[in-house]
């Protein structure tokens, strides 16, 4: 309650100081949740470091909001995007990446990913509302809600594309070679994260959104499958000393299932209108991204579909 409490807070607020009350409120959350499990001190450190990541970002925000009261005289929202289109070009680049840094520290992005499969360690079920589908989608909605200075700013939003794509490449690739069945999940949510940002760096913002939403339904489904995967083996984790579960848990191997070929990108399942909207957004836009993009994709099919086959 308390975590929908601040994530309504960052998504109903009209200014940037009210979204920046909601920003730290997701990650106390986060960071409570992940140090649910207090006497095993490895969960422990996880919180610490998922808690000092996000300040990393958050500064990056703060600086940003910062920049945009010293430059307009105000932070709500309104009043700033009607002032936006006469400031500098070179200020408004720079409250973009500002706040852009922001975004990666709570959407982990390069450099600012690795808290994310450390936050593993929560409790299933709430991993899959928190670290799936809302609070990590936070930077999306920050970027999308201020989308006017990156529509200003070329430098911004050429930043956010490459470091998006090579995001998803790069999450996706570890995600390949992941035994944890949970880790294997987390991984691929920094890589779906990616995708989200390169759609924003292209200026396809409501693609990304559109995409913020399927990934939140596939993911969150994902998420309990696996806790309930673990569940039934009493705990265990690792993939590889799993196998043939599809007999005993029939139904969790379907729910499974559809959350896999969601996620893989295959008709007529949501991931693939929002995949498909994103990647033609960024054909038209810069073709080697395009690629970066399409290689990604085939890797999240790939890898979700080994984690099934070794699983199930």
């Amino acid at each position: 309650n308390l975590f929908i409490f601040f994530m309504l807070l960052l998504v109903l607020g009209n200014n940037f100081l009210i979204m920046f009350v909601g920003w730290e409120g997701v990650g106390l959350c986060s960071y409570l949740l992940i140090g649910f499990w207090f006497k095993n001190n490895n969960y422990n450190k996880a919180a610490n470091k998922a808690f000092i990541m996000n300040r990393i970002g958050d500064l990056g925000f703060l600086l940003g909001t910062i920049l945009i009261f010293t430059t307009f005289g105000s932070i709500t929202f309104s009043e700033v995007f009607d002032k936006a289109s006469s400031a500098p070009t070179g200020t408004i680049t720079t409250i973009a990446i500002l706040l852009f840094i922001g975004a990666m520290g709570k959407s982990a992005q390069i450099p600012l990913y690795t808290w994310l499969p450390d936050a593993m360690a929560g409790p299933t079920p709430v991993s899959a509302l928190i670290h799936a589908a809302t609070m990590v989608t936070a930077g999306i909605y920050m970027v999308v809600r201020s989308n006017i200075f990156y529509s200003i700013s070329d430098t911004a939003s050429e930043f956010v594309a490459i470091v998006g794509a090579l995001t998803a490449l790069f999450a996706a690739t570890i995600g390949l070679l992941q035994t944890d069945i949970k880790k294997i999940l987390a991984y691929s949510t920094v890589s779906q994260l990616g995708l989200m940002f390169l759609a924003l760096g292209v200026g396809a913002y409501s693609s990304a959104v559109y995409h913020v939403t399927t990934h939140a339904f596939f993911k969150a489904l994902l998420f309990l499958c696996a806790g309930s995967v673990i569940h039934a083996m009493g705990g265990e984790q690792d993939i590889r000393r799993m196998g043939g579960l599809k007999k005993g848990l029939p139904i969790t191997f379907l729910t499974m299932f559809l959350g896999t070929i969601a996620i893989s990108g295959l008709p007529p399942f949501s991931g693939f209108f929002s995949k498909d909207e994103i990647l033609a957004h960024v054909y038209e836009h810069n073709k080697f991204l395009w690629f970066i993009g399409v290689v990604t994709s085939m890797l999240t099919a790939f890898y979700m579909f080994r984690m099934m086959f070794l699983t199930f």
